[in-house]
């Protein structure tokens, strides 16, 4: 059994450790092999040569996390635990900030799968982002769309999503069209509101320079010198997909979010995320990213129940659940 001190000088103890001490216990529930003690700024672990170096990996990654976002919980002990070092790593060289909200809240790629979405955006005027729930796909756009909109590289933002949820009618629900559709675009709100005072998102509703509908206003107009994110587009059909994407105009960038083991279509429609993924993977100047569940930055168990599910389809997929995604 080997023995290894390992310094946690300049981290404050508080954040490192947790409420309660509960970062801590996940990090010795994570190496179970260890016998780990620590004492003010110092770690010591006692175990193999291998644990040791796999858990000096681990905490090097904590402190940098610690460092840079002056936060930490049990989730983000989690997702480190499971990563790649030198892919965090190569993203703590260099300043990722994509936009500040509110307050001076730093808003940026929480993962190395989110920052190669960013990458992608960067480099392509039409990205397809594809992942489970809670992995950022929509967020990470979103950021990407009104740091675009502040640095004037484009003169408004349009947000849109299919209204289309699992087993809901649009025409059992109360009130006019907008009042119908506005639980649908909620989640496009918060993510605005997060960026951008709330007062500031009112005015640009107003005015026209954020835009936030459901995809079948789309039909008929050119997107010129805008910012699009087409949300849940596994939810598309087929022709939906289509009209969307021949709606790009010039300067234009589009980004289309979906997540394929969540269609809520009927059965007899194909998805339209699914045929874009087939048959526009090999066109230069579109890209496309995949998002696991290591992206997941919601609740611990979201992160459970996705890579729970992900088993359960691999060993036996339901037939009724083939055909619903086919």
């Amino acid at each position: 059994m080997q023995q290894k001190e390992i310094s946690i000088r300049g981290v404050d103890p508080l954040i490192f450790l947790g409420p309660e001490n509960e970062n801590w216990r996940s990090i010795r529930n994570g190496f179970g092999s260890l016998h780990l003690v620590t004492r003010g700024e110092t770690i010591t672990a006692k175990g193999s040569n291998e644990d040791l170096g796999r858990f000096e990996e681990v905490i090097r990654m904590i402190v940098w996390h610690v460092e840079r976002y002056q936060s930490l919980n049990v989730d983000d002990v989690d997702r480190l635990m499971s990563s790649d070092e030198s892919a965090v790593m190569k993203q703590s060289q260099k300043d990722d900030t994509l936009v500040y909200g509110p307050g001076g809240n730093r808003i940026m790629a929480r993962t190395p799968n989110q920052q190669t979405l960013v990458d992608s955006i960067r480099a392509n005027d039409m990205c397809f982002a594809v992942g489970p729930a809670g992995t950022g796909k929509t967020y990470t756009a979103v950021a990407m769309a009104v740091a675009a909109l502040k640095d004037r590289r484009v003169k408004k933002i349009i947000l849109t999503r299919p209204a289309v949820e699992a087993g809901e009618n649009l025409g059992f629900l109360p009130g006019d069209l907008k009042e119908k559709l506005d639980p649908y675009l909620q989640p496009l709100y918060d993510a605005l509101t997060d960026m951008i005072p709330f007062e500031k998102v009112a005015d640009h509703l107003e005015k026209g320079v954020i835009e936030i509908a459901p995809l079948a206003f789309m039909r008929g107009r050119t997107l010129d010198k805008a910012f699009v994110i087409l949300d849940e587009s596994q939810n598309t059909t087929i022709a939906q997909i289509k009209m969307f994407l021949t709606r790009m105009g010039r300067d234009a960038k589009f980004v289309i979010t979906g997540d394929a083991t969540q269609v809520d279509l009927p059965r007899h429609q194909g998805s339209g995320l699914a045929y874009a993924q087939r048959h526009l993977k090999n066109i230069d100047g579109i890209g496309f990213v995949q998002l696991t569940a290591s992206d997941v930055i919601r609740h611990r168990l979201v992160k459970a129940v996705i890579s729970a599910f992900e088993k359960a389809d691999e060993q036996t997929p339901h037939p009724s659940d083939k055909k619903k995604s086919s």
